[in-house]
């Protein structure tokens, strides 16, 4: 693959061609910060978030669109309710195959976010070295969905749609997999909280205490059940995008984390 911020051509995982972009050194040269998007995001609307990450910590930076959003190949709807899951254990692992990751840190927004944390509890996969999450999702919570069904009136009758046809080749298929997955009555129950039973590698946990889509319970679940480090940012206002809305802070808490792990891997130690 073009280890490129405009690639020519689109990576091929199990037979999907999946949209990216790279910046930052390739994966021969740095550990790779793998970046996995919300339910409703793609390479684009990460902005300049990934190129700044790359500078802030020197490491490569690689982002794709997930089957079914932005320019990658659509999906059949419905999406069964367990979609992060298959998208975890069944892509996840080939995609950085595909792109030659050797070492990495999975980096993931929303329903990213839990992609990624089911990856770290589910799949035994040593290039994995460390896991920043933000505003993740390991149970679905009243609030957040009552505006998800938000999302979706707003989707039928306001300007929502037209702005997501922006982004993504087919906007009814990245809407409706995300907001009728979610808006199922059998979706309350879902949970993969067991997840961070399993984690074996530090993590930074990322979320604005003003996110309408899940409060710091979700982060309080990370601290109460995880045998590995981790650290939280819990920035005062910012809503369901921090990254974004505090890009500044957001980015210097990653590389400061990034750095830890670099330091973590380099040091000698002393056997007895």
């Amino acid at each position: 693959m073009e280890w490129t911020a405009e690639p020519q051509d689109r990576l091929s995982v199990n037979g999907t061609a999946l949209e990216y972009a790279c910046f930052g050194p390739p994966p021969a040269e740095a550990p790779t910060l793998v970046l996995l998007h919300e339910g409703l995001g793609c390479v684009a609307l990460w902005r300049d978030f990934p190129r700044r990450l790359a500078e802030a910590t020197g490491l490569g930076v690689l982002v794709y669109s997930r089957a079914g959003y932005g320019a990658s190949d659509p999906v059949e709807l419905p999406r069964p309710l367990d979609y992060m899951t298959r998208e975890a254990c069944d892509v996840l692992g080939p995609l950085m195959d595909a792109a030659g990751i050797r070492q990495a840190v999975l980096l993931g927004h929303s329903d990213g976010a839990t992609i990624a944390a089911i990856y770290a509890g589910s799949v035994s996969d040593m290039r994995v070295r460390g896991l920043v999450l933000i505003a993740p999702h390991f149970f679905t919570e009243p609030d957040g969905l009552a505006e998800i069904r938000a999302a979706g009136e707003a989707y039928a009758s306001g300007d929502l749609k037209d702005k997501l046809s922006a982004y993504h080749s087919e906007p009814d298929v990245a809407f409706n997999g995300w907001h009728d997955a979610w808006t199922d009555p059998a979706f309350e129950s879902w949970n993969v909280a067991d997840s961070i039973d399993h984690w074996r590698v530090p993590a930074l946990v990322v979320q604005g205490d003003a996110d309408p889509y899940g409060t710091l319970a979700q982060v309080r679940e990370v601290e109460h059940r995880i045998y590995a480090p981790v650290e939280t940012l819990i920035l005062e206002g910012a809503k369901h995008s921090p990254h974004l809305e505090r890009k500044e802070a957001v980015v210097a808490g990653i590389a400061e984390f990034c750095a830890t792990l670099l330091r973590l891997e380099r040091q000698e130690v002393a056997l007895a």
